[in-house]
């Protein structure tokens, strides 16, 4: 860090989480967690708390409403089986379509890295859009992101150094860092902004075109 800038690199590989990413899911969430929390006994959310809670990593917002460790699978495949009976309601944010195309046109790789269910990414992204991902690494658990991380890595054939990890939750960016992997932190997602900036180096992002210009290797601030 510090006011000396690394040289600009364009990234070879752009691996992407999902919800509060590149799709909307976030007010679908609130809505549903709630009528999931009182089937698996877990403290329910707190509209008033909300703001608070964005500012939590996930192990300490599992304490917080706490959820066991031993349930976690299952409230993670309760939350895929009724976002798939209800993905009508949920869109990509707007300009994912034209951001992913755009990282195709300079000839970056693009990949999906998620604990959400296959099925459930292909309904929200349309086919024009998923024909730019060239990999889709779907039902990952919640802290498994690190394993498909360098799955995704040796199927592309990239070193860790020439790909960069883009989401918007702390354990996306503990899972980065794990991998060695650069992390661009969006904010726009669960985590407050300020939360996840304590995590990654570069600065947080607003807007894809500040997205893509980190991708490309233009100047964004951070390292």
């Amino acid at each position: 860090t510090g006011s000396h800038k690394n040289p600009m690199k364009t990234y070879k590989l752009v691996i992407f989480d999902f919800d509060g990413t590149l799709a909307d899911s976030f007010p679908w969430f609130l809505k549903t967690i709630n009528a999931i929390a009182l089937r698996y006994h877990f403290k329910q959310i707190d509209p008033e708390q909300i703001d608070n809670l964005r500012g939590l990593g996930g192990r300490e917002l599992m304490a917080h409403l706490g959820i066991a460790w031993w349930k976690l699978p299952f409230v993670v495949n309760a939350m895929r089986r009724s976002m798939k009976q209800q993905v009508g309601a949920i869109k990509p944010f707007a300009g994912v379509d034209k951001l992913l195309y755009d990282l195709h046109a300079a000839g970056i790789e693009i990949a999906i890295v998620t604990s959400n269910s296959q099925e459930n990414v292909e309904a929200v992204l349309t086919p024009e859009t998923l024909s730019l991902v060239s990999t889709l690494s779907c039902g990952a658990a919640m802290y498994g992101k690190q394993a498909r991380f360098r799955q995704v890595l040796q199927k592309h054939g990239c070193s860790p150094a020439d790909a960069l990890s883009v989401g918007d939750e702390i354990r996306d960016a503990e899972a980065s860092a794990a991998s060695d992997i650069d992390f661009l932190g969006v904010a726009w997602g669960f985590t407050k902004p300020e939360a996840l900036q304590k995590h990654t180096r570069k600065m947080i992002c607003t807007n894809f075109d500040e997205l893509l210009a980190v991708a490309k290797g233009a100047s964004h601030g951070g390292n």
